[in-house]
């Protein structure tokens, strides 16, 4: 009897549009010979053309104009806080760069002090990526030139030495280089699945010190959460409890306008974008009161809203519900598919990030304005940068450099881009040079910023002044 014919072993079939990772990494190392590593170290501004008040001020046409002066403000405080508040500026700078063109899900707002620690839905610890009101579909560069620029200019305002801020940026790169080819190896579900929690945060500190350090720093982001915020942003008003005017960081607009029943239509949609799930438990609370409250140095201006809940048995529920634009990216890198910005903000932060807020949602407020919805903290905290020194900011600088990498790993090909990357540390090199000429602008522009505040061309209010 003749013996059945084993089918012999092989790798499953591939649909014919994926590449091989092998196929991935040559066609990335092949994009070196049209954009050369070293392309990217030169920052020139044009000859002309390059207004830094006009891009601003162009940022400002949406915003509330009685709180313009209050981001100004906090803008004028060091190149590193005017850094913080332009990114649409550096958008418009990378724009004229060099570019690979590969694209993933960029945050659009790569700044240091946007990385920080959040609980997750199981309420665990990790560290992330938590700002999302830039993300679109743009070239990966632009988010790890912006990274290691806002760690050569926290250098700088901490005193350091240009090799200091140097080092802090070239080790972000090196980070997000060599953990990238880490991820080209995993699966898409690996990828997916990995995260850098609390354990790991403390265990992979490189000394004692910075150990100690990082179990100070999980322990006081454990204490930012909603109830320890609830006495301080509200008081007892009739048997209610509602949220405090602290004008004019945190004020209500006058109720004529039907504020309340505006924001109660607006919920509507929020609802209908979280999962079914959550709408059970969003269910379970019922609106109090709303107010416009100023946060951060960016989103300055924009309508950014607390709203408070409370349960039937009084458990209260504090939400932010923040303005929504279009992406400081969006004239370069193209429009959004989304209509809702929220919408557009809410599927790039889910894509990014490796958990995110279980309110997480969108909507559009009655008057035509796109918002997106979260937690108003949630144990969210970020590193204090001011004063660290340089071995502390180059370790930050590693960390936010790897947790990069994943984010784009998971939207992007993490194959190619490792395979222009490559093995040596010249891409890291290079955009070291370019972090110290970029800060070497963003001092120039803050001079600029600061003389026109001076010759009362643009107003700034200063906090500690009202």
């Amino acid at each position: 009897m003749r013996k059945a014919q084993q089918t012999p072993k092989t790798a499953a079939p591939r649909p014919p549009e994926l590449l091989s990772r092998e196929q991935c990494l040559v066609a990335g190392k092949a994009l070196r010979a049209r954009v050369p590593h070293e392309s990217h170290a030169t920052w020139k501004p044009p000859a002309r053309g390059r207004h830094p008040i006009k891009i601003l001020a162009l940022s400002n046409r949406t915003r509330l104009p009685e709180l313009v002066p209050i981001r100004y403000g906090r803008m004028l405080r060091s190149p590193f806080a005017f850094m913080r508040g332009s990114a649409g500026l550096m958008a418009a700078d990378l724009a004229k760069m060099p570019t690979t063109t590969l694209r993933v899900q960029a945050c659009g707002d790569c700044h240091l002090m946007n990385f920080g620690l959040f609980a997750t839905p199981e309420r665990n610890l990790v560290f992330d990526i938590n700002d999302f009101d830039e993300t679109l579909p743009a070239p990966w560069e632009w988010d790890i030139k912006r990274l290691a620029a806002s760690f050569a200019v926290a250098a700088r305002d901490n005193g350091n030495s240009d090799a200091k801020a140097r080092d802090a940026a070239v080790e972000c790169v090196r980070a997000y280089r060599e953990r990238l080819r880490d991820y080209s190896k995993m699966s898409p579900l690996e990828v997916w699945y990995d995260h850098l929690d609390e354990a790991a945060l403390i265990a992979m500190a490189p000394d004692a010190e910075t150990r100690k350090r990082r179990k100070e720093y999980t322990a006081q982001a454990r204490q930012h959460i909603g109830e320890y915020l609830l006495p301080k942003i509200t008081d007892e008003i009739g048997g209610h409890r509602c949220l405090t005017d602290q004008p004019p960081v945190l004020f209500h607009i006058p109720e004529r306008h039907g504020n309340i029943a505006r924001f109660r239509e607006g919920l509507k949609d929020y609802r209908l974008s979280l999962a079914d799930d959550r709408r059970v438990l969003f269910d379970r609370y019922c609106l109090q009161d709303v107010a416009i409250k100023v946060v951060g140095i960016g989103s300055v201006g924009t309508r950014c809203l607390v709203a408070l809940f409370f349960s039937a048995e009084n458990h209260a529920l504090l939400l932010q519900f923040k303005e929504a634009g279009a992406s400081v990216l969006a004239p370069y890198a193209g429009a959004s598919v989304y209509e809702n910005q929220g919408q557009r903000i809410v599927v790039g932060q889910r894509l990014m990030q490796s958990s995110s807020d279980i309110f997480l949602g969108w909507t559009k407020g009655a008057l035509g304005f796109h918002f997106f919805g979260r937690q108003l903290r949630d144990m969210k905290w970020s590193a204090p940068v001011a004063g660290a020194n340089p071995k502390a900011l180059r370790n930050y600088a590693g960390l936010c450099g790897l947790t990069l990498a994943r984010a784009h790993a998971r939207s992007g090909d993490a194959s190619t881009i490792s395979g222009y990357l490559g093995k040596t540390d010249a891409f890291d090199q290079a955009i070291g040079k370019f972090a110290l000429a970029y800060a070497d602008q963003t001092e120039r522009d803050h001079v600029v910023f600061k003389a026109a505040v001076k010759s009362r061309r643009i107003r700034a209010l200063v906090e500690e002044d009202l």
